[in-house]
């Protein structure tokens, strides 16, 4: 708890009850929430007695108080007689009005006191009225004892109850019962309180005004339970006789609005050698009994994953459909089910460009992208660690080296995973497959392209006009071909379902092929990379067909790698 100049300085300091044992338990099981004996924030001591004195001085005067030697009475007379009149009741318990004579106020009400002195000033004087109000206040001075925080003799004003004396003392010690206070006064038999009825309802029936000498007894706690979890207030709470598991939960305020409300747990820490913990069943299980250390435990709602059969998917359909938005389709829907909710594909729509990407998938390639991209910082700086350098010039274009690859990596870090699926459709298919969908889906159905794109090391990078029949090789001659400079062994393809044709797979695993005889398709970007060897790019970087197969990158991350 952080303390303020003032709490060092001048006043005393704040005091809260240490946790004892059985508080400390529930709160390694409740963290990080942090779990008190209900009612303990109340019982935190005030700081500053005289501000506290002064609350009480200002409150409104109870009828039934009863005045006693020490208060001060504020008479005021007017009519046949004008007085005002500041009086002290004396030792005695008399009062002193000039030309009336002393008057026994001591043990009267303050709710009689008007008559009582207007009968007594009556046999002086007619035709008058008169008003009293209590000035000053006595000081009591009482006793607070057992397992409290800071028992000991307090001087508290007469207006002060058995709560606020509490207060003053720091409140029941981690051992002391909030439930089974006891107010001792001579010669009378003990009046209990029970806080509860103060903090759970705002009862203050059993809060009795202080009078001196009076001992306020805190007896050891009885039976602690805790409830934890989806509940308004969590707390360990002191139960008495007859108090059940449903008793406690409107203790807690009752369950928070995304709680599990069929069900609650149960640890008992007098089973600790058999079934320690145990299920119960609500509401059947509020009238079950507990034990002294029970710990309830209400679950979340929001906490639990339903199975996927069971839950409802929300799907966004985009382009060329009849209605463009987010449906919401039955656990078991498919991508045929949500072209349906759509209202279907129009007719311009190009089905083999359909772009499908799912949120799960999108998770996984970020965490495989982020790992290789830490593998590769690894590789590099090993490889660069380990070259050396014979000539000043060596070192400067080590040096170049070094700073292209920090900026290629930094690069890399800026491209993120599209959580593309590739659908393995034929280039005239009109159907998608039969794949289930999955709650945050996207498809995007773009219109048939007119253009086929060849970038990279060409010698006019662009996109060209579709023609049917034309292949990959027509569009690029169409681009000047590849410049001096270029890798042609590795030039890849991107068609529009978002798969990869690479020149390195075209006749076989191993060794350069090409993309000759390769029909070109609409919306195809073909993509000539450089040699690693004349350029400043990382010579080791994997091959490219291989992180757009793997991440699901697209042709906007191709652009940014390879500026």
């Amino acid at each position: 708890m952080a303390l303020s100049a003032d709490d060092l300085s001048g006043g005393r300091l704040p005091s809260i009850a240490k946790p004892g044992e059985f508080e400390k338990f529930v709160q390694r099981l409740a963290e990080p929430t942090l779990v008190r004996r209900f009612g303990s924030d109340l019982m935190q001591a005030q700081g500053d007695e005289d501000s506290g004195a002064a609350s009480v001085s200002s409150a409104l005067v109870p009828p039934d108080y009863v005045v006693g030697v020490g208060d001060e009475l504020i008479v005021n007379l007017w009519g046949s007689v004008d007085a005002d009149l500041k009086l002290p009741v004396d030792r005695t318990g008399r009062i002193n009005i000039p030309r009336v004579g002393p008057i026994m106020v001591a043990g009267v009400r303050y709710g009689d006191l008007p008559d009582v002195l207007r009968r007594r000033v009556g046999t002086v004087f007619k035709g008058f009225d008169l008003s009293v109000a209590l000035g000053q206040l006595r000081g009591v001075r009482v006793y607070v004892t057992g397992f409290v925080s800071r028992p000991g003799a307090y001087n508290l004003n007469s207006l002060s109850t058995v709560a606020q004396a509490l207060i003053k003392a720091g409140g029941p010690a981690a051992a002391g019962s909030f439930r089974q206070i006891q107010l001792k006064r001579a010669g009378q038999a003990p009046v209990p309180f029970d806080l509860y009825d103060l903090l759970l309802q705002g009862d203050k029936t059993g809060d009795k005004l202080v009078q001196a000498d009076d001992v306020i007894h805190v007896p050891a706690a009885g039976p602690q339970v805790a409830l934890i979890g989806s509940v308004n207030q969590a707390a360990i709470f002191e139960i008495k006789p007859g108090e059940r598991v449903g008793d406690v939960i409107s203790m807690a305020g009752g369950f928070s609005p995304v709680a599990d409300r069929t069900r609650l747990s149960v640890e008992r820490l007098d089973e600790r050698n058999g079934a320690r913990i145990v299920q119960l069943a609500l509401p059947l299980a509020n009238r079950g009994e507990l034990a002294n250390g029970d710990v309830l435990r209400a679950y979340s709602l929001v906490d639990v994953t339903l199975s996927g059969q069971r839950q409802n998917k929300r799907v966004r359909v985009e382009g060329e459909v009849a209605r463009p938005g987010e449906y919401l389709l039955p656990a078991t829907s498919t991508l045929q089910d949500a072209i349906a909710a759509a209202g279907g594909l129009s007719p311009s729509a190009y089905v083999f460009g359909t772009d499908f990407s799912r949120q799960s998938v999108q998770a996984t390639q970020q965490v495989n992208y982020d790992r290789a991209l830490r593998d590769l910082e690894t590789e590099l700086t090993r490889s660069a660690s380990t070259q050396r350098t014979s000539s000043a010039d060596d070192a400067t274009a080590q040096t170049a080296r070094a700073a292209s690859t920090s900026r290629l990596v930094e690069q890399m870090r800026a491209v993120r995973p599209t959580g593309r699926v590739v659908l393995q459709l034929p280039p005239g298919g009109k159907e998608l497959p039969a794949l289930v969908v999955e709650d945050g889906d996207r498809l995007y159905f773009p219109p048939r392209s007119t253009t086929v794109g060849v970038f990279g090391s060409v010698f006019n990078g662009g996109s060209y006009l579709y023609a049917d029949g034309r292949g990959v090789e027509d569009y690029l001659k169409l681009a000047g071909g590849p410049t001096r400079g270029a890798d042609s062994g590795s030039t890849f393809v991107i068609r529009a379902n978002g798969s990869v044709v690479s020149s390195r797979q075209s006749s076989s695993w191993v060794g350069n092929g090409s993309l000759a005889g390769l029909k070109a398709e609409p919306g195809d970007t073909v993509f000539v990379p450089e040699e690693a060897n004349k350029t400043t790019t990382v010579q080791n970087l994997k091959d490219w067909t291989q992180i757009l197969s793997q991440f699901g990158l697209g042709l906007a991350a191709i652009k940014t790698l390879s500026n």
